[in-house]
């Protein structure tokens, strides 16, 4: 795709966002980007229009980056759907449920190969859903079943309240270095830090 936006448009728009949440003009959970402008936009130059997007409960990025008008978006975040935002026709679809979007992404990719499609499927998870058993079997059925989907790992380091590394007691994610499957091109990592805490913007409690 050609991507209009910069990085700072999309750092902006999450700062929009945080202050509407700080001052209480947004009543429900929003979770924010942060520090992983540069990688997001990257991969995003190799999505396709007819592409489908999976994502979790943070996908500000993912629906700009996929052409949802800003003003559009922030609506929706206004009205409390940050976490579950869903536009059928950009083809970009988010759960609130911790893996949900992950067999639904499969479900697509196995769908688009059975019809002959152009269209691949891109699924983003955080770094604690990508050390769960769904996670796993899914890239496996992917990678034996050769779909088109491609997974991409974002770690920010933030599993609410617990660290993802000491709860596994390992140093490195699954996907971190030991990757087996990097000449498969399914899966894509990548690490960033950020400046917000894992839900809400730092200024109000959440939950």
């Amino acid at each position: 795709m050609k991507i209009n936006l910069t990085t700072q448009d999309l750092i902006s728009f999450e700062e929009e966002v945080a202050e509407c949440f700080n001052s209480g003009k947004i009543r429900a959970p929003i979770h924010l980007y942060n520090g992983n402008e540069d990688k997001i936009i990257k991969i995003f130059e190799k999505v396709n229009k007819e592409d489908y997007i999976f994502c979790s409960w943070r996908s500000h990025y993912q629906c700009l980056l996929k052409g949802v008008p800003r003003e559009t978006l922030k609506k929706d975040i206004l009205a409390g759907k940050s976490i579950t935002l869903c536009y059928p026709e950009y083809n970009i679809f988010s759960s609130a449920i911790v893996t949900g979007s992950i067999p639904i992404a499969n479900g697509r990719a196995l769908a688009e190969k059975r019809k002959g499609s152009d269209s691949h499927v891109w699924c983003f998870v955080g770094d604690m859903s990508s050390e769960t058993g769904s996670f796993h079997e899914n890239v496996k059925y992917s990678v034996n079943h050769d779909l088109p989907i491609t997974w991409v790992v974002e770690d920010n380091g933030k599993s609410v309240c617990t660290d993802t590394r000491k709860t596994w007691n390992t140093d490195n994610l699954s996907y971190e270095e030991f990757n087996l499957l990097q000449s498969r091109e399914k899966v894509i990592y990548y690490k960033y830090e950020t400046k917000y805490p894992h839900a809400g913007a730092g200024k109000r409690i959440q939950f």
